[in-house]
């Protein structure tokens, strides 16, 4: 194969948010798979916000990106050349590729196949977007009809489903938003019962105001002070999904702030975080009711692409700008 590979590398670890100058775009040679292995042509790339904990040098729940590596990515594309027998040239494939024109792969990368038209779903609503909604909330939150949800980044692609899923699940949702556009979305799209605007409201008062009787279930995107705000607000037995700390731009030194014991204690609350990596093997069966509810037209969702490779380096640092309008994807093909 002839083909030139372009590929998007770590050169430099950021110490905050990855910047566009903390990546190179280098060429290299396209080489054949060797057995067990296949060779995908991205057609797509997401841009996840956890990519920031990817290449940080401190703590994680993965070993970090090394420098001089091809980012970590999820991708989407179609076989070219296979030296598998369950591949066959032509197949459409969801999985770890990276941040590359070509990515050759053991097999074992693959996260699901996927067909044409679900492309791009499968790296959103249909991938780790939509499945680490709906296990994070039944499995952690655990949610009952009638519990109050109450969701912060909820305009984003993991809190725009946690929102819709908890309503199917019979339950009331407040989404938090940045900015009056979001927070419109919230309620007029992903059909939040109400909405909560962090930059224009004090989030504890409007907290309370929407949810007088305390946050059942409080499904926590960002940690830092959103999250502050909202632990004195929760429910008796309430349950505190950590899945993101988007708030956070750096963890060295370790961030401060108001202690959660009191809250937990007192309310015999439950905390716990949620990383999609120690739930694969129910990965298949989230996607299955999700594509059902999509079928029935209860799912909707957003997406953003960029176009073209060059978009890599600065699209991580436009998502934490808040740039993003819906799942930010990276169209190749």
């Amino acid at each position: 194969m002839n083909d030139i590979n372009r590929q998007v590398i770590l050169i430099a670890r950021p110490a905050g948010i990855a910047q566009a100058e903390h990546f190179a775009i280098r060429h290299s040679r396209v080489d054949q798979p060797g057995p067990g292995e296949i060779l995908v042509r991205n057609h797509y790339l997401s841009v996840e916000p956890a990519m920031r904990g990817w290449i940080a040098d401190s703590d994680n729940y993965a070993a970090p990106v090394a420098i001089g590596s091809v980012m970590r990515a999820l991708a989407a594309g179609q076989v070219v050349a296979s030296g598998d027998d369950a591949y066959q040239v032509g197949d459409y494939v969801t999985g770890w590729f990276g941040w590359q024109d070509f990515a050759r792969v053991r097999t074992d990368q693959v996260v699901q196949r996927t067909n044409a038209p679900e492309m791009r779903a499968s790296l959103g609503i249909l991938g780790i977007n939509g499945v680490t909604a709906f296990l994070a909330l039944t499995l952690i939150g655990q949610p009952r009809a009638g519990d109050t949800v109450l969701v912060s980044t909820a305009a984003g692609a993991v809190g725009s489903a946690v929102g819709q899923i908890a309503r199917l699940m019979g339950c009331r949702t407040i989404g938090i938003a940045g900015g009056p556009d979001k927070v419109r979305r919230c309620v007029d799209q992903f059909g939040y019962d109400s909405a909560i605007d962090y930059r224009g409201e004090d989030v504890g008062v409007a907290v309370a105001r929407h949810a007088p009787q305390g946050v059942d279930i409080y499904f926590d995107n960002v940690a830092g002070a959103i999250s502050d705000a909202v632990l004195p607000h929760l429910a008796m037995r309430g349950r505190v999904v950590a899945c993101g700390t988007a708030s956070i731009d750096r963890w060295n030194p370790w961030p401060q702030g108001p202690r959660v014991e009191r809250h937990l204690l007192v309310k015999r609350a439950r905390m716990e975080g949620f990383v999609i990596f120690d739930h694969m093997d129910r990965y298949g069966d989230a996607v299955a009711q999700l594509r059902a509810w999509i079928a029935q037209g209860q799912l909707t969702w957003r997406e953003e692409i960029l176009d073209g490779i060059d978009a890599c380096p600065d699209a991580l640092a436009g998502v934490y700008r808040g740039e993003n309008d819906g799942k930010r994807l990276i169209r190749l093909v």
